[in-house]
């Protein structure tokens, strides 16, 4: 019979959540055991936190082997493993590999999500998720002509602008692109970059590289979710001109190989041999090296619903109660997240004013990306006014207003103004009486509203 060890918290997941939440375990409770479970022998952790705002922090996003969570927390043992999901006990975990028994008495679920897949038997479809799949993308793009894109949210736009020397077909459902981050006005000030080479910059990657050894590799399992910096230090270079030929309000109707698409008949856009070819939702056929799918995740619970009272909700992940919602919201990059331990002892937890305002802040395309509150007028009904300055290649500024209040902005470029509009969003100041001036570029409302 297997041994039963004890521990006090027991993390499944060894991404940015699972990690920063075994962190700040440990600050809380260091005289408690936790155990993290990870399916990959590299963790991602949080660095560099930059505050920029009250709600926004920029950091990095870093590759470290799981021994260093346990030389930074002492009391936290990384388990290179997978959950089994068959728990007989209500406080046992049964793990996999080594079959041990781990006794709990709180378990946190950080397992994220796993890539939607247009085709996952198809050995022209790969998608970007993990590190193992940023390596097979690399050497995929080694001497590729053509790729074609499917998906429209932040790794589809991440990677139309990275990779270069390449004819690139960017298919997505949406009418315009990036459409779960940014507004056709904003989409439109970024289209005219969509076919410029991405400049070369130099200097060290800000990812930590490590080799893994086979044997600790847990087969057919996914490693953490990329951060923002995915793409850092790496060589994204087809043998070809780049391109983007955008496909806007299409999906993919079938995928053909070579010998299928001649007996079909159907048209191609262009006479080349290609190693596979795409047919669009809008008749067009493409042709390409590859297909990469961004097409969106699925929560990654599969594994844990099976032989537990698990109830699961109608985006596919686990249903919670209002106490566990609290937890679950946490912010991944404070120490407010460990506050969410407080369930153990029953004391009530209160939400700071970080979930006060819809908050989120990337770069496109190399602007900096900042969207704030009911930034697309979401719940209003339509009853808002906007405010615009846009200047080509420099700056994009959208303000939604409700009766001269500011319920949400969007910034593209280095605006500076993050800060001073979440403030304006924040304390619901009338600022009728500025009207049109409050986006005047001779005034300087950082100055003013400070």
């Amino acid at each position: 019979m297997a041994e039963v060890e004890n521990y006090t918290y027991v993390v499944v997941g060894g991404g940015i959540a699972g990690v920063t939440c075994a962190e700040h375990l440990y600050i809380l409770h260091p005289e408690e055991r936790t155990l993290v479970i990870t399916a990959s022998a590299l963790i991602k952790a949080v660095t560099n936190v930059l505050p920029l705002t009250k709600t926004l922090d920029a950091f990095d996003v870093e590759e470290r082997n799981a021994e260093y969570l346990e030389n930074q927390c002492p009391n936290v043992t990384a388990l290179l493993s997978r959950c089994c999901g068959k728990a007989r006990c209500k406080r046992t975990v049964c793990l996999r590999i080594f079959r041990q028994k781990i006794q709990i008495k709180k378990l946190c679920i950080c397992t994220g999500a796993i890539p939607k897949v247009i085709a996952e038997d198809s050995p022209y479809v790969m998608w970007i998720r993990d590190t193992e799949s940023v390596c097979q993308f690399q050497a995929r793009m080694k001497g590729a002509r053509r790729i074609l894109i499917v998906g429209n949210g932040g790794i589809a736009t991440e990677m139309v602008y990275e990779v270069t020397g390449i004819e690139i077909v960017w298919a997505i459902k949406d009418k315009h692109m990036t459409a779960n981050f940014i507004d056709p006005g904003a989409a439109e000030f970024l289209r005219s970059e969509l076919s410029k080479e991405k400049s070369d910059v130099t200097g060290p990657s800000k990812r930590r590289k490590y080799t893994v050894d086979e044997k600790e590799r847990v087969s057919a399992v996914m490693g953490g979710a990329l951060g923002p910096d995915w793409h850092s230090g790496l060589e994204l270079r087809g043998s070809n001109q780049r391109s983007v030929t955008l496909e806007t309000e299409v999906e993919v109707k079938e995928i053909l190989e070579p010998d299928k698409f001649r007996q079909s008949g159907k048209e191609l856009t262009r006479l080349i041999d290609w190693p596979v070819y795409v047919e669009l939702t809008n008749g067009k056929v493409y042709g390409c090296d590859f297909i990469v799918s961004a097409t969106g995740v699925t929560p990654n619970v599969e594994k844990l619903l099976a032989g537990n009272n698990l109830s699961v909700g109608e985006d596919g992940g686990l249903v919670i109660n209002e106490q566990e919602t609290k937890m679950y919201m946490l912010r991944g990059t404070h120490a407010w997240l460990g506050k969410g331990t407080a369930l153990v002892s029953g004391e009530e937890i209160y939400m700071d004013f970080c979930f006060e305002l819809f908050a989120h802040a990337t770069r496109f395309f190399g602007y900096k990306v900042i969207i704030l509150g009911l930034f697309n007028g979401q719940g209003l009904e339509g009853k808002y006014e906007i405010l615009l300055r846009y200047t080509k290649g420099m700056e994009y500024i959208k303000c939604v207003m409700v009766d001269g209040r500011m319920q949400g902005a969007v910034l593209l470029g280095e605006t500076d103004l993050e800060e001073t509009f979440e403030n304006l969003i924040l304390n619901q100041m009338d600022l009728s009486p500025y009207g049109e001036d409050l986006l005047n570029p001779d005034v300087d409302i950082e100055d003013y509203f400070d």
